[in-house]
């Protein structure tokens, strides 16, 4: 019995936080606003996630160039064709009121100024401080207006100033809040789910657009893959159209299917009465890619599983308003396993780092495809042996406290930055401080 309730308390214990806490109040050197020389438009793109961290990049932009600025516009153009406003989505009151002291944030753009010439600007990727004071400030020498033509990585993840990295942190973590009606609901979702014990939060994302655009048809009919090819094929702003679909998979590009992960679940460990909160728009082939994963775990929740109709009508025509409601869920979690490392999976880690490094599951898909592999040839099959070698793949993948990744040796340019870790999915060091204890003897330096 005690063995038994080890194993399973370890399948559910956090890492250890080592003593790190959030730390993210300005220093006695980080000024207020100053005055205003303009206003910044700000025209986000992508889906939640991805317009989540444009906007509080465009909270530091704002600051560094003197800007006030305007409540961004939500994306309604990209795959989720989304018609949600700012205040749909997020408690815009908050919002302005809680970064009052670090920008001066509008609901509009005054009237004497609707008609103002603009200058639209696509900032320039991953740019630094020196970027927006010298090259982005001169526009306020002919302009009243700028307007940011697309949002997302826009900031530098490294090497930016310490209080404007706070700022990000402060804009992401805390004043960026879902609206009201959101947080209600995604709170009785997790009041559901822990009816049911200690649960995990699985973001599968085994979605049409996901495939379609990694071109990841593994396990997928003839037919299926020729829809999703059709789509790439279609999708104008997907500039990558000729997609080998093996070799995205061998080199751990493609989410998990939905029968890896119950493999991987077992794997782990987690006995098949585990309640498992699915985190993701419509699997692609519904039921039928489902299946396997179901015959692991039978306790798949959902949001339309959890809540009456009445209860989702209002959000579920809504792309941004279903997806933030997993993302409270997910947040909330005893565990969070994400089948992809897409902006939603990114963003939800980073969070649980900041909120004490909740555990959090990063599958290593490279070496799980070649186990997978040999699962399907029939030399591998579940059992100890199976388990034993997934356990230890995963051992240091729970999210434990560690400093974010840097560029990988040898690139060069934009792939330089493009190889770094997200600002947002790790936080630390810029966010997150270390409390001195005796009982410690663990630092940085040796991180």
């Amino acid at each position: 019995m005690s063995d038994g309730m080890s194993r399973f308390e370890k399948l559910w214990k956090p890492p250890s936080n080592r003593g790190f806490v959030p730390c993210v109040a300005p220093s006695s050197s980080h000024s207020p606003p100053e005055e205003s020389r303009g206003y910044l438009l700000v025209s986000t793109n992508g889906g939640l996630n991805q317009m989540r961290a444009g906007i509080c990049d465009m909270v530091a932009v704002a600051h560094l160039i003197n800007a006030t600025l305007v409540i961004p516009k939500l994306d309604r153009k990209s795959f989720w064709q989304d018609s949600s406003n700012f205040s749909d989505v997020f408690d815009e009151e908050y919002f302005i009121q809680s970064l009052a002291n670090d920008v001066k944030i509008v609901k509009k753009l005054p009237k004497e100024l609707a008609m103002a010439t603009k200058a639209v600007k696509y900032f320039t990727s991953w740019s630094g401080v020196e970027y927006y004071q010298d090259v982005i400030s001169r526009l306020w020498d002919d302009y009243k207006v700028i307007r940011a033509a697309k949002s997302d990585s826009r900031l530098a993840n490294n090497n930016l100033p310490p209080d404007i990295q706070k700022l990000r942190c402060r804009a992401f973590y805390e004043a960026l809040r879902f609206a009201p009606r959101i947080e209600a609901l995604g709170k009785l979702l997790v009041e559901r789910m822990r009816s049911y014990g200690p649960y995990i939060a699985l973001h599968l994302r085994y979605e049409k657009d996901m495939l379609a655009f990694s071109g990841c048809t593994y396990g997928l009919s003839p037919g299926e893959a020729d829809e999703l090819t059709r789509i790439r094929e279609n999708t104008t702003y997907w500039k990558v159209k000729d997609i080998d679909p093996q070799e995205q998979r061998a080199r751990g590009y493609c989410p998990l299917t939905p029968k890896e992960v119950g493999i991987f679940l077992s794997a782990l460990g987690y006995p098949s009465n585990t309640p498992i909160y699915i985190a993701s728009g419509e699997i692609y082939g519904g039921d039928s890619h489902m299946a396997d994963l179901e015959s692991h775990f039978p306790m798949l929740m959902s949001k339309e599983k959890l809540v009456s109709v009445n209860e989702l009508e209002p959000f579920s025509h809504h792309a941004s308003q279903m997806a933030a409601l997993d993302y409270i869920v997910s947040v909330e979690s005893d565990v969070f396993i994400p089948s992809y490392s897409g902006n939603m999976a990114r963003a939800v880690e980073g969070h649980r780092r900041y909120l004490g490094h909740r555990k959090t599951i990063i599958p290593d898909r490279k070496a799980l495809v070649r186990l997978f592999d040999k699962f399907d040839q029939g030399s591998l099959k579940e059992g100890k042996r199976l388990s034993d070698m997934i356990v230890q793949l995963h051992k240091k993948r729970q999210g434990s406290p560690r400093k974010r990744k840097g560029p990988i040796s040898g690139t060069r340019g934009k792939e330089r930055f493009r190889s770094e870790e997200a600002f947002y999915e790790n936080p630390l060091p810029d966010c997150l401080c270390q409390w001195e204890s005796h009982n410690s003897n663990s630092s940085l330096a040796n991180m």
